[in-house]
C-alpha cells in the first residue's frame, strides 16, 4: 500500500466503493486522515459498514462542514452528462475533488527515494485502444530484462495498493480517460498515447473532450518522454505540441502502416516489421509475423509503443525483442483460446467498440465473425467496405438484428446466444479459418462485462 501524504489529520470524503474506493480509503487512513465513505447503492454501504468504515450521508447539506477533500471512483460522474450530487455538492462548496490517480501521484515519492542509486520512475499509458495489452507488454519486458517493476491502474492492482518504490524500480500503470480527466497531479516520467477513436463521448461531452482528457496526461504531467501514436490527426497534434520541433527527441512518434522519417527519434511497424530510427539512422529492426502473442497490425502499433517506452527508461533493443518473444497476450484481447482441426479460435471480447473490431478483422484472414450485444451509436455503419476477410458473420444480443440490417450481402446469421454462435460457427467452418469473438459492442446486454463474455466463449471453445 502507498499511503497518502499531506491528509493527516484531515477529514476526507471517498465516493463509490468499490475495488479502487476501498483501496483508497485504506491508503488515505495509512496517511493519518480521517475518512468518510458514501455510496449510492444500499448494498456497497452495508459491505463498506461491515468492514468497520465509518458512513456518512453527504446527499443532503449536513455533513460538509470539516471534509477537506472528496475523493470519488471512475466510474463515477464529475462532469457529463451531470456531475453526480455528491460531486456537485462538492464543487458547489469549492472542496477539491480528486481520484486515486492524483493521489498516487502526490504520494509516490517518499525521502527515502534519496538513498536509492535509481530513482523509480513511473510510465502511464492512455489511449483509445491497446492501452492495456501495451501496458502488460511494458510490465512484461521489464520483467524479462531482471528490472524491479510493478503494474496496476486501469489494469490489475489499483495503484494505492501497490508497493512502495524499490531502488531502480519502474511501475508502469495503465490510465483510462476517465481517470486523466480529473487527477489533481499527473506526473508521470513517461507517457505513451496509443491511439483515438470515439469512446465515452457522452461522459466528455464530445470528441473534444474525450481527447482533452486523455491531453492531460501530457499538458499536465510534464513527462521527461511522451511515446505518441501519430496514425490519427489528434495524435499528430499532440506531438506537435509536446515538441519543440521534428528533430527534438523527447517526443517518440510511433506509428503502425506508415514510415515515419524526419523526426529525432521515431518507431514504426510496416508489413509486419518494427523499425527505430533516431537522429536519421536506425536503431533496431524486428520481424513482429513471428511473435506469436501479438498478431496483427494492431498489436504492431502496441509493439511499437511499449518499444519506445522501454527504450525511454534505457533497455537495450535485444532485451525489448526478447520480452517481446516471450510475451503470451491478454486474456479478451486477440486471445488464441485453440486450434482444433485446423481452425483458430479467437477471443477479442475487449472489441466492443467498431474501431477494435475493425483492428482485429483485419489482423486474420477467412474469419467466421461473433459480434453484437448491445450496440453503440451507429453500430456498424463504419465497418462498411472492411469486411473483406468475413466468410459468415454470427450475431448474438440485443443489437444482432439492427447489426444483421447493417451486413448487407454478407452471409450472417442471428444466433441471439454464445452457445449458438459457437456452435454454429465450430460446425461450419473448415480448416484454415478463425473463429472470431470481436463483439463491436458492449456487453451488458447479457454479461456484467466482456471479461465475462470472453470467458463464456472460451468455456464453450474448450469443450468443442
Amino acid at each position: 500500500m502507498i499511503p497518502v501524504q499531506g491528509v493527516n489529520g484531515q477529514t476526507i470524503a471517498v465516493l463509490g466503493l468499490g475495488r479502487s474506493g476501498r483501496a483508497t480509503a485504506a491508503a488515505l487512513a495509512a496517511g493519518g486522515a480521517r475518512v468518510v465513505v458514501w455510496d449510492d447503492g444500499h448494498d456497497a454501504r452495508l459491505n463498506a459498514e461491515a468492514e468497520g468504515l465509518e458512513l456518512r450521508d453527504l446527499t443532503g447539506a449536513a455533513g460538509w462542514d470539516d471534509i477537506a477533500a472528496l475523493i470519488t471512483s471512475p466510474g463515477i460522474p464529475h462532469l457529463y452528462p451531470h456531475p453526480n450530487p455528491v460531486i456537485a455538492a462538492a464543487l458547489q462548496r469549492g472542496i477539491p475533488v480528486d481520484n486515486d490517480i492524483g493521489l498516487f501521484f502526490r504520494s509516490f515519492a517518499t525521502p527515502e527515494w534519496q538513498d536509492f542509486d535509481v530513482t523509480p520512475r513511473v510510465i502511464a499509458v492512455t489511449g483509445s485502444n491497446g492501452k492495456s495489452t501495451t501496458t502488460a507488454l511494458i510490465h512484461h519486458v521489464l520483467d524479462s530484462a531482471g528490472r524491479p517493476c510493478q503494474m496496476g491502474g486501469n489494469i490489475g492492482t489499483g495503484v494505492l495498493s501497490l508497493d512502495p518504490a524499490q531502488d531502480g524500480e519502474v511501475v508502469v500503470i495503465e490510465l483510462s480517460s476517465y481517470q486523466t480527466e480529473l487527477a489533481r497531479a499527473l506526473t508521470p516520467d513517461v507517457a505513451v498515447f496509443t491511439n483515438l477513436s470515439p469512446d465515452h463521448l457522452d461522459r466528455h461531452g464530445g470528441p473534444g473532450g474525450y481527447f482533452a482528457a486523455k491531453r492531460r496526461l501530457f499538458s499536465e504531467g510534464g513527462p521527461d518522454r511522451c511515446v505518441i501514436g501519430v496514425d490519427e490527426v489528434e495524435g499528430r497534434f499532440l506531438a506537435n505540441q509536446m515538441g519543440q520541433g521534428p528533430g527534438d527527441d523527447r517526443v517518440i512518434r510511433i506509428s503502425s502502416g506508415q514510415k515515419l522519417d524526419g523526426f529525432g527519434w521515431s518507431v514504426f511497424a510496416r508489413k509486419g516489421f518494427l523499425t527505430e530510427t533516431r537522429k536519421g539512422r536506425q536503431m533496431a529492426s524486428v520481424d513482429l509475423r513471428q511473435i506469436a502473442g501479438l498478431p496483427g497490425a494492431h498489436n504492431h502499433q502496441n509493439a511499437c509503443a511499449a518499444w519506445a517506452a522501454c527504450r525511454g527508461v534505457g533497455l537495450a533493443p535485444r532485451q525489448i525483442e526478447a520480452g517481446f518473444r516471450t510475451f503470451a497476450g491478454l486474456p479478451h484481447r486477440s486471445q488464441t483460446v485453440r486450434e482444433l482441426n485446423g481452425v483458430r479460435y479467437v477471443n477479442d471480447s475487449k472489441a466492443t467498440n467498431v474501431d477494435a473490431a475493425r483492428q482485429a478483422l483485419q489482423a486474420f484472414t477467412r474469419i467466421r465473425w461473433i459480434a453484437g450485444g448491445l450496440g453503440k451509436e451507429g453500430g456498424l455503419t463504419d465497418l462498411a467496405g472492411q469486411m473483406g476477410n468475413v466468410v459468415k458473420a454470427y450475431l448474438i444480443g440485443h443489437s444482432a438484428r439492427e447489426f444483421a440490417l447493417q451486413l448487407g450481402a454478407i452471409p450472417h446469421e442471428v444466433v441471439e446466444t454464445m452457445a449458438e454462435a459457437v456452435a454454429r460457427a465450430h460446425a461450419e467452418a473448415e480448416p484454415g479459418e478463425t473463429v472470431l469473438l470481436a463483439p463491436a459492442a458492449a456487453s451488458f446486454d447479457q454479461y456484467p462485462d466482456f471479461e465475462k463474455r470472453g470467458d463464456d466463449f472460451v468455456a464453450r471453445v474448450n469443450t468443442l
